[in-house]
């Protein structure tokens, strides 16, 4: 019998199974449970670009789309974030001059068009990251940068952000992480799971720290859209002197209710989406194009649809931060994303324990916060891309939950 695990690459084998998707797999087993597990709007696609894209197949759009996109919409992208956050970035390809200046890089352009933000994020780290560099990455946060950084044999350093801190990560903790071999600086906010943001002043801080080095920022700006108490999202690339040093990463999943379209891009140095591009090209090729002839019409027709969504996950945000601090439970007050981060400290059981008994005990499933770095024990994470019943719902079983265990 082969032993397969002598086969298998090391490190691959060694990351451990994503924590989020564990307890939605078992609370899908299960019958009469509320979850509130998976960050996924339940907002369908708007039916505006839903239409185009059954316009696009039945007009027979179906073969494959440029490497890096169509022109189409890499045009709207940097048009969008122009209008939206203020940076400039050139959709335009020119293949005939870029190979005569750059014989292995004919895209000249900023932009590339992938599969969902998190293939954006994979070609990101493996273009950028050599083995052994140093890939920083603020804890708590989303589950796929350390396992891409591993993979791609960088050393991840882990930066811990805390409750005091609003979440945010501080010039001061990121400077006492740099060393010589710091190659790359992962920025995820707005954040998740914590709901946090970081604010122009804050990024002018962040930027500050990195002047005099050779540090990449890799900004996962997913969530840009989903901002609240009146203050837009701010890009660290509109910050003086960040913009030759940050890729950002975006896409249409979570602003336009576009999860299972998979359609995200990269924005950056021209040096750098090309190489990003050339992996892109071997690795997968293209985007799907039915996905992006819907991408264009919800740039260009979609900000109404945004604003309904934001003002209905906010109404949701401040429910479910009352709804909790009402049970209890501390809860920190997210300004971002939709995802609540409350403590559960107060009830003497780990994350994973209080998760576990819930789901058992109550049907209804969140994730543990030791799922998004150890630094999140004692925390759960909480989505509030439901329904305002089923959200009642789920605060009544906790609620009953709380009050058993203190029973015991």
């Amino acid at each position: 019998m082969m032993n397969y695990n002598s086969l298998i690459n090391q490190t691959a084998l060694d990351i451990p199974p994503s924590g989020i998707r564990r307890f939605f797999d078992i609370a899908a087993e299960m019958e009469d449970v509320i979850s509130l597990s998976v960050g996924e709007p339940d907002f369908p696609t708007p039916w505006h670009v839903r239409d185009v894209a059954v316009e696009s197949l039945q007009k027979g759009r179906t073969g494959y789309s440029p490497n890096k996109g169509f022109t189409a919409l890499c045009r709207e992208i940097c048009g969008y974030y122009s209008r939206r956050f203020g940076l400039q970035y050139d959709y335009k390809r020119n293949l005939i001059a870029g190979i005569f200046r750059q014989r292995n890089s004919p895209y000249k352009k900023n932009v590339v068009v992938t599969v969902g933000g998190s293939e954006a994020i994979d070609l990101a780290i493996r273009t950028l990251v050599n083995p052994g560099d140093e890939v920083l990455v603020p804890q708590p946060s989303f589950v796929c940068y350390e396992p891409i950084a591993r993979l791609a044999g960088a050393k991840v350093v882990r930066i811990v952000t805390r409750r005091e801190d609003e979440f945010r990560l501080t010039a001061d903790a990121l400077r006492e992480c740099i060393t010589d071999r710091t190659k790359l600086l992962i920025l995820p906010f707005p954040n998740n799971p914590t709901g946090a943001v970081m604010r122009r002043e804050h990024l002018e801080s962040i930027a500050e720290a990195l002047r005099g080095t050779n540090i990449l920022v890799l900004a996962d700006e997913i969530y840009s859209e989903l901002t609240y108490n009146g203050q837009p999202h701010v890009s660290i690339a509109s910050v003086e002197g960040m913009k030759e040093r940050t890729v950002i990463v975006n896409g249409f999943s979570k602003s336009y209710a576009m999860t299972g379209w998979r359609l995200g891009y990269a924005l950056g140095p021209e040096s750098i989406i090309s190489v990003m591009t050339k992996v892109h090209q071997y690795a997968i090729m293209c985007a799907p194009t039915t996905s992006q002839y819907a991408a264009i019409e919800a740039l260009q027709n979609g900000d109404d649809d945004i604003a309904k969504m934001r003002g209905e996950y906010d109404m949701r945000r401040r429910l479910i931060v009352r709804g909790f601090r009402e049970l209890g439970l501390d809860c920190f007050e997210p300004e971002g994303a939709f995802y609540v981060f409350p403590s559960i400290i107060s009830t003497g059981m780990t994350s994973e324990e209080f998760c576990e008994k819930l789901l058992k005990e109550k049907h209804v499933a969140v994730v543990p916060g030791n799922a998004f770095g150890d630094c999140g024990e004692g925390f759960i994470r909480v989505s509030y891309a439901y329904s305002t019943a089923h959200i009642n719902e789920a605060l009544r079983r906790i609620g009953q939950f709380l009050k058993e265990q203190k029973k015991k």
